[in-house]
């Protein structure tokens, strides 16, 4: 299936700020200046310092440079990925939740005054699942602080997109459908990352067992989350992970997932956004991938007719 709208390509910033680049950043007018060079229509913002966290922008008057930086270097911005690492709010802890609602509701704000539309979110607490904490309990705990996510965000006319992964709880497949469909909100989807989904449904990484895989794995996955993707992260997978962590993200060509089938698989699921985001979180030198990684999905699509 052929996309409605033009696809559009963007690309995750937190890649030139954490994992192997924590020591050492980029700063993100380089990042911004070099994706314009290298034509890119967009960078997905990750809120992590140095880059565009409220900390950094915490009035109008410095959102308001951090949009004209934006605007100078023609990107457009599909979504942001809220800097919430310090608030496992899951654990229950009453001032863990507190510093999570008022963090995610600083976040919102600066989206607003950006005018960027989806805020990316999860679940926070390590796998696998934690031997202190009750399941249902904490199952619950996660449906409720996602519904209040998702209803502050509607009253902005935003979107709130939960990016699965197995280095998170909630990580098997039957766990991901269930969720979205128990926080039972219009504008709280999934965020269908291929890496993750390729961990998640093919390996069972980092699941507590009994490990839950589906025969058609991450294909599987797609269509049991149909009507429900909100946003996408493209990169390919090797079936490991990244520190024991979360999905090792390998450039385009290098790993396992079918792009010819999965590329249209999500368009027929119902994907309907302009935005495609490439995603080289915790790769090595991962600028010298880029244009690499950009070559690579503008050629994919050139051979799929959608440009």
């Amino acid at each position: 299936m052929k996309p409605k709208k033009k696809p559009r390509i963007s690309i995750g910033s937190w890649a030139y700020a954490v994992g192997p680049y924590a020591d050492n950043p980029m700063p993100l007018d380089e990042v911004c200046a070099g994706l314009n060079r290298l034509g890119f229509d967009g960078i997905e913002i990750g809120a992590f310092k140095p880059h565009a966290h409220p900390d950094l922008y915490p009035a109008k008057k410095d959102r308001k440079k951090l949009v004209e930086l934006l605007e100078k270097n023609g990107l457009g911005v599909p979504a942001i990925s809220a800097d919430l690492w310090e608030y496992p709010f899951a654990e229950g802890d009453p001032k863990i939740i507190k510093g999570y609602g008022e963090m995610f509701d600083r976040h919102l704000e600066l989206c607003v005054d950006c005018g960027i539309k989806t805020i990316r979110v999860d679940t926070l607490t390590y796998t696998p699942f934690p031997d202190k904490l009750d399941y249902k309990e904490t199952w619950d705990l996660v449906i409720e602080t996602f519904r209040q996510d998702a209803d502050k965000a509607a009253d902005l006319n935003m979107e709130v997109v939960w990016e699965f992964e197995p280095g998170f709880i909630f990580n098997k497949p039957g766990e991901i459908v269930n969720l979205i469909r128990e926080v039972d909100r219009e504008n709280f989807t999934a965020l269908y990352d291929t890496s993750h989904a390729r961990m998640c449904a093919a390996v069972g990484a980092k699941q507590t067992p009994p490990v839950e895989t589906l025969p058609g794995e991450e294909m599987d996955l797609l269509e049991m989350l149909k009507g429900r993707i909100g946003h996408v992260h493209l990169i390919d997978s090797d079936n490991t992970l990244y520190n024991n962590e979360t999905s090792t993200h390998t450039p385009f060509g290098d790993g396992v997932v079918d792009f010819d089938r999965m590329l249209p698989a999500i368009v027929d699921a119902g994907y309907d956004s302009e935005w495609w985001s490439i995603d080289l979180y915790g790769w090595t030198d991962a600028w010298r991938y880029t244009q690499r990684c950009k070559k690579w999905l503008d050629n994919k699509f050139a051979e799929l007719g959608w440009v």
